[in-house]
This record gives structure tokens, sequence and C-alpha cells, in this order.
């Protein structure tokens, strides 16, 4: 079933699967860099658009170029805040009542100027607070705004990626790569669950990003394990670029919540384990045990039209398969900027190539309120997504839409 855009903008939404640094508005992006005096391929708006934040890319490598220069401006805490604060308001401007604000603090930080983790993430909540409060004081709002903050924990890391970690190398000069991450991703979780407990921070949960193949997700275990154990929610993409085995380990090795992307569960060539002889049964089996116990897909459908060259028509994409199977999906944008698209965007985009009757659709839009990090309590978390549901009703019969 086909909607109005006008509809799929009013009726209440969540975006669970957005990353700050690749979420900027590009006017702004030119205009942070010249304050700090970051040089960019171009410093017009459709010349950066032409040149690196394109509507196609040739593969997720090109796709994750853009994220030098969203990263390079954000290592300046006003840009930081000021970035967190229109993301909200961005959001707020398309309806999208509840955000995941997900991000590397590894990334941004900068020993040599003493930002670290604690000033980084508590610039992104300053501006996300600020959007919140000033939204909440209207009085035309449909439903109130609200969101968390998601940590990411990178797979793969070297010494040029920030100056954080560049010092973290130069620390343990003789230590394997892979101990390094993985002793880096456990700092990470160590700092995120203190920054909520001692500081209040919205912290809701953290996530593993980066390079899939090859790195995989037992590498990180226990990380996720002192995440599982104090109780912060975890989320890891899986499935993006390494097929239905990464989503297993994301599940038995990382505790996983949610996945982001699962976009390749359902291809049985990706699989490579020697010992799995009858690849279809084993998705079969995985996709009915995600589905059994709801584990929620973070569906990102512009992002991996872009990212995998083998996916020529969204018609093509996997969404059909994870619906057909019933399972928990929520519709995101994965990045803003990078991929050129809003969550009203990723909601049309869906309803126009996929069969998704009202029902159906209420569902995917329930799941992201229910299926949320929510930093209240569970008790507070259902009666906010009973009120986008109850909203939600009122959307669809301004709009003429039979329930």
């Amino acid at each position: 079933m086909k909607y109005t855009y006008d509809f799929l903008k009013d009726m209440p939404k969540t975006d669970l699967h957005l990353h700050l640094d690749g979420s900027l508005r590009v006017e702004s992006l030119i205009d942070m860099a010249k304050k700090i005096n970051i040089e960019l391929p171009s410093y017009d708006p459709q010349g950066l658009k032409d040149t690196v934040f394109k509507d196609k890319y040739q593969n997720l490598g090109e796709y994750l170029k853009g994220f030098k220069y969203t990263c390079d401006v954000l290592r300046d805490l006003e840009n930081l805040e000021r970035a967190s604060y229109e993301l909200a308001i961005d959001n707020q401007n398309e309806d999208v009542n509840y955000i995941e604000v997900r991000f590397a603090p590894q990334l941004l930080m900068n020993p040599a100027k003493n930002i670290g983790m604690k000033e980084i993430l508590h610039r992104v909540n300053d501006g996300l607070l600020r959007a919140k409060k000033e939204y909440n004081q209207k009085k035309d709002k449909g439903l109130e705004f609200d969101y968390g903050i998601i940590c990411c924990a990178m797979r793969m890391f070297n010494e040029k990626f920030s100056p954080y970690y560049s010092d973290i190398f130069k620390l343990m000069p003789n230590q394997k790569p892979a101990y390094v991450i993985s002793n880096t991703a456990m700092e990470l979780t160590t700092g995120a669950i203190k920054l909520r407990d001692e500081e209040g921070l919205p912290i809701v949960g953290i996530d593993l990003a980066g390079e899939e193949a090859g790195y995989p997700a037992v590498n990180f275990k226990d990380s996720y394990e002192l995440a599982h154990r104090n109780f912060l929610n975890k989320t890891v993409h899986a499935g993006e670029a390494y097929g239905a085995e990464s989503i297993f380990q994301a599940i038995t090795d990382c505790y996983a919540d949610r996945i982001g992307h699962g976009y390749s569960l359902f291809d049985s060539e990706l699989i490579v384990h020697p010992k799995i002889k009858d690849k279809k049964k084993y998705i079969q089996n995985l996709a009915s045990f995600i589905a059994d116990k709801r584990i929620t897909i973070e569906v990102c459908l512009t992002s991996n039209l872009q990212t995998n060259p083998d996916l020529k028509d969204i018609k093509d994409h996997h969404f059909k398969d994870m619906l057909e199977n019933r399972m928990a999906t929520t519709i995101c944008t994965d990045n803003r900027l990078v991929s050129n698209t809003t969550v009203t965007d990723e909601y049309k985009l869906a309803t126009d190539n996929f069969d998704i009757p009202v029902k159906i659709l209420k569902d995917i839009v329930a799941y992201g309120f229910k299926k949320s990090f929510h930093s209240g309590s569970y008790v507070e978390k259902r009666e906010y997504a009973k009120r986008a549901m109850n909203y939600f009703d009122e959307v669809a019969k301004k709009h003429n839409i039979s329930l």
C-alpha cells in the first residue's frame, strides 16, 4: 500500500540507527570547517554533494570517505554541540519524536587539547537537551520529543583514525592491533557506564561499528558482557557487509538486543563456515529465532542501496524477506547527510516498494518506540509508546486512512 508523503511526515516516528557524524547539515559542515580552518574539497553545498556526499557510491569505502570531513569538524566542542542541536531540530521538523544518536567518542577525542570522552558526551547531550526542552515547551506539538545516546566502539581502526587512536598505539607499541582494538572497546564501555551512572547522561546503549568482515564480534565479547551485566543496552552493526554468521555472533557473543542493518541475513552465499552444510536451513533457523525473540532489525534502505553495488533495485532488498518472516523491523536513516535522506523519505521508499498495509506500518512504527533503548523505566517507555500509537491513530484519521 502506498501512502502520501504528508501522512508519513505527520505520523509519529523514531530513528534508532542515526550516526551523528554522518548527519550534519551540509551548510553547517562548511561553516564549521571555515571556523576552525578545516580544508574541504568544496565550500559550496552542491559542490560537496557532487564530490563527497553523492546519491550513489561505488562501494562502502567510498561511502565512508565523507566521515573524514565530518569528524574533523566535530573535534571542536562548539561544533559538536551545534551539530547535535541541529540534528534534533531536523528530526523534530518531520515529526520524528524519538531518536537515538550514535557515534564513536574516541574518534573525536583529542588528548592534546584535553578533550576526552566526558567532555564530548556532555556537549552532545547539551545540544540534544536544549532542542528537547524547546520542542516540548510548544503547545501545538503532537507528541513530546525525547532521545538517547549510543556509544560506538570500532571493529577496526589504526593510528590515522584520530589523535586518540594514534596515542593508544603509541602506548601499546608491542601489542597486536586486535588486542589494542578490544582493549579500547572495553575502555569505551567502562566510560559509558560511568558517565551514565555518575553524571546522569542518557547513554542508553553501546554499538559496534566499522569494517565487519575480518573483525568478528567475538573479539568484543568482554566489552558486551560488561554492558550486559550493567544493564546497558546493546546493538551491533551486523549483516551490512558480511552474512548470517556475523548476525549470529552479534546475538550469541554480544547479547545484541537489536541488529544494525541485518541486510545480508538471507544471503546464503556469504556463509563460509565449513560446518554449516545446509546454508538455507541455517538462515531459516536464525531468521525464525530472531523473529521469535523480537530482536529488532534497524533497517536502512537507502544506505544499503548506496553501499551494495549488487543491489540494483530497492525491490530486491531483503526487507521483503524480513517482512515475510514477520521479523521486528524499524525504519532508520543511518546517515542523513551521507545518504541524503530523512526518516520520512525512508518510509516513503519502503511503502512505495513493498507491500505494507496500514496494520504492518503501524507495527513498524510501534517497534521503533517499543524496542527503543529509552532511558526511562519500562513503565515510562511503555506509556510513551502508547501515546505514540494513539497519536498515530489520530494522524491516520486526519488523513482518511482506515485502521
